[in-house]
């Protein structure tokens, strides 16, 4: 939890996003995926500050179980003073335990963003789905809870002017952005309604337009004239030297007894795509069962 300190901004932990997304599709599978739609509804995890405290957390904290495909079971939450915005204890059940913040005793309408971030936890550690190391494993929390629709209440926790700041979760502004606006492209929803914070919304267009250049690049035929003109040249000095595409590319070539067969990331699931260097193919994700119609 940031608060009153300097928030980071931009893409640096995209890779790691990313392959969390993947990792999603692959455990839970493309079906299992579209049957988190759709989102978590704003009026299921509205809190005001007429509501009670404790009966409000309950019922937010409810919604998002039931949201989450969790089984049915109490959840009992606590408040005490902490450096972080909330922990939530990983047993086995039947009821799940978490404790916020004190300050959330007052900031009642961001504890469904708190709560979104450790249930997600809950519903990770119910899958058997984990990174190696905290930061990964935060990252994935977060990627989890914006792609299966409940993270936007973390995006919409974001406020910052010149007197202070706040931001919930381990992803940057952008980077929750992203995630809901990869969400948005499967799911074919409209997540920047939601949003109570101006802040929020800015961070959500720039993570749009980020989103956006991943079903734009070569071997795509949607790609632009310059993307186009850069593979060309990339696919002749594969051709000729057997030379891989250099890092930070979004593709590279790979000599087989079969010819020439360039690998991508699907713009959907991550997962990588590799296929024969041959014209104009169509190529299908064995994850996400997206078609792609590819020039290569």
């Amino acid at each position: 939890m940031t608060d009153d300190s300097e928030v980071v901004h931009g893409f640096p932990h995209l890779g790691t996003v990313r392959a969390a997304i993947t990792a999603l599709h692959k455990r839970l599978s493309y079906d299992g995926v579209l049957g988190y739609a759709p989102s978590v509804a704003p009026a299921d995890v509205a809190f005001s500050d007429q509501d009670d405290l404790h009966l409000g957390t309950q019922r937010v904290a409810r919604a998002l179980v039931q949201h989450l495909r969790l089984p049915d079971a109490r959840v009992i939450v606590a408040f005490r003073t902490m450096e972080h915005a909330a922990s939530v204890e990983l047993a086995a059940g039947p009821e799940y335990f978490i404790e916020l913040n004190d300050r959330f005793r007052t900031h009642r309408a961001d504890i469904g963003a708190a709560l979104a971030h450790e249930i997600t936890h809950v519903l990770l550690h119910r899958l058997g789905l984990g990174f190696t190391g905290t930061r990964d494993n935060e990252i994935l929390t977060d990627t989890a809870a914006a792609y299966l629709g409940s993270g936007w209440l973390l995006l919409d926790a974001f406020r910052e002017d010149a007197l202070s700041r706040q931001k919930l979760g381990y992803l940057t502004p952008e980077e929750f952005g992203y995630v809901l606006a990869e969400r948005a492209r499967l799911f074919g929803e409209d997540p920047s309604v939601w949003f109570t914070s101006p802040q929020a919304y800015t961070a959500y267009t720039e993570g749009r337009t980020r989103a956006a250049r991943d079903s734009t690049h070569p071997p795509l035929t949607v790609a632009g004239r310059s993307g186009r003109r850069a593979y060309a040249k990339h696919r002749k000095e594969a051709l000729e030297n057997g030379r891989r595409t250099a890092p930070g590319l979004p593709y590279d070539f790979t000599r087989t007894p079969d010819g020439l067969r360039v690998s991508f990331d699907c713009p959907i699931c991550h997962q990588r795509i590799r296929i024969p260097v041959r014209g104009r193919v169509r190529a299908r994700c064995g994850l996400c069962r997206t078609v792609l119609e590819c020039d290569t």
